[in-house]
Parts: C-alpha cells; sequence; structure tokens
C-alpha cells in the first residue's frame, strides 16, 4: 500500500519516468510470457485473435470485375471557381459587401473535384432556380499525371 503512494507521487512528479517504468513493466510481462511459451508451460494469451485465418476456400473468384460493391461509398463533390491568396490583414478587414478577386476568369470553365482531385471542367448553369454544372470536359487520367508533375 505505502508502495503504491510513493509510484503515484512519483508518477505526480515525473510522468514521463513513470510512462518509461510501466512500458518497462509490460515488456518484462511479454518477454516472461514468451519464454514460458517457449518452455511448454500453458499461459493464457494476453489477447485473443480477432481474425479467423483465411483459406482458399474463402476466397471469391468472381470479385476482380465486380464493383458493386463500392458503388454506396459517399465521395465530395466540390466545384471551384478560382481561388486566391490574401494577407491576415485584408482578411480582417472583409466586411459584407466585400469583393475577393479570384484567379478565375469570366466565362472560364470551372474545375471540379472529387476528394480533392481534378475529375472535369464544366460550366455553370440554372435550372429550376439552383445552380448546375453542365460537364465539358472530363480529365483522363494521363492528363491528371501530368498536372500534378507541374
Amino acid at each position: 500500500m505505502a508502495e503504491d503512494n510513493v509510484d503515484q507521487t512519483a508518477a505526480e512528479d515525473d510522468p514521463w519516468g513513470a510512462a518509461l517504468a510501466e512500458q518497462t513493466q509490460a515488456e518484462d510481462a511479454q518477454k516472461k510470457a514468451v519464454m514460458d511459451d517457449e518452455e511448454g508451460i500453458s499461459a493464457k494469451p494476453a489477447q485473443a485473435t480477432i481474425f479467423k485465418d483465411l483459406s482458399a476456400s474463402d476466397l471469391q473468384t468472381n470479385t476482380p470485375n465486380d464493383i458493386d460493391f463500392i458503388l454506396d461509398i459517399p465521395v465530395q463533390l466540390t466545384v471551384e471557381l478560382g481561388r486566391t491568396k490574401i494577407a491576415i490583414k485584408n482578411l480582417l478587414q472583409l466586411a459584407q459587401g466585400s469583393v475577393v478577386e479570384l484567379d478565375g476568369m469570366a466565362g472560364e470553365p470551372m474545375d471540379v473535384l472529387v476528394n480533392g482531385c481534378l475529375i472535369a471542367q464544366g460550366e455553370v448553369v440554372v435550372v429550376n432556380d439552383k445552380f448546375g454544372i453542365r460537364l465539358t470536359d472530363i480529365i483522363t487520367p494521363a492528363e491528371r499525371i501530368r498536372k500534378l508533375n507541374r
């Protein structure tokens, strides 16, 4: 009991030392368990295996061409008008009615990004009082790689 109070006081004074001591105790216990196992002493494992072993019968042969299992995964679709860099002092001066100039030109196609990756370009349309985008150009994988190298 007195030893526990000393350990608790030491932990409050030196949390790093207490953490290192705890790690050393855990490593020693693990080494002892390995040595007991090698000597044939039966010991209960510290943690039960969560995953079962895979066997050849568990593998499905028809899945390489089947993408149905990923069709319900949600992705973030973003349409970008343009970008700009602005100093913090100018950012703090923005108020209602302020205009921020972007690098995109009027009439220039908007970038369509999926999870932050450019996949297409398009033009803004209005349908039933809602904004939309009409895709005008789909970016090929080769073009995506070329833009990454710039």
